[in-house]
Order: structure tokens, then C-alpha cells, then sequence
């Protein structure tokens, strides 16, 4: 019965000494949240400000590497003229977003 006892009050314990036992688990999760996903939030607002603001006569390229000038914007696709009066039909999200157009913080 003794023995039980003091099991059941090592176990209980103070509250300072959870507090510290969680502190490891909330500092992963800070450098988590401050190394992968804020930084992966503000890039996918760059890309969408980027993608909503393509305007007639932009020089872009796809995510697939095809290079060309918007000839027109609609409201989920974009046609590109390619040259040689080729003209192709594709959605914004193909769009790739260069670095250097987005702004780093």
C-alpha cells in the first residue's frame, strides 16, 4: 500500500516540472511554424498577388517551360501568344512565378 502511494505522488509531481516537459515540444513547433510554414503562407500570397495582377503584353513563362507574351486575360486562364500567330489557352496556376518577381521579406 505504501508503495502505491508514492507512485501515485512521484506521478502527480508539481507543475513546474510539466511546464519544462512541454517546452521542448513547443519550441519544435515555434521553429516549425517560423522556418517552413510562414515562409511557405507569404510565398503562396506572392504567387496569387503575381497571378492576379498578369496584365495584356506581360512577358511570362509556364510551368512547363513554354515562353510567351499575354494577349489577352480572363478570369481563371490567360491566352498566350507563342509567336508565328500561335496562340495558346492556359490557366493562371500554370503561370510560373520567378523569383525575382516576387518580393522577399
Amino acid at each position: 500500500m505504501n508503495t502505491l502511494f508514492v507512485l501515485l505522488q512521484a506521478a502527480t509531481g508539481d507543475g513546474k516540472s510539466s511546464w519544462l516537459q512541454l517546452l521542448p515540444l513547443l519550441l519544435i513547433f515555434a521553429v516549425f511554424y517560423f522556418f517552413f510554414i510562414l515562409p511557405q503562407t507569404r510565398k503562396s500570397k506572392a504567387q496569387k498577388k503575381f497571378r492576379e495582377a498578369l496584365k495584356k503584353g506581360d512577358k511570362v513563362v509556364t510551368i512547363g517551360g513554354i515562353h510567351g507574351k499575354i494577349a489577352e486575360v480572363k478570369e481563371k486562364t490567360v491566352i498566350l501568344d507563342v509567336g508565328n500567330t500561335l496562340k495558346m489557352t492556359v490557366e493562371k496556376s500554370a503561370i510560373s512565378v520567378d523569383n525575382e518577381s516576387i518580393p522577399q521579406k
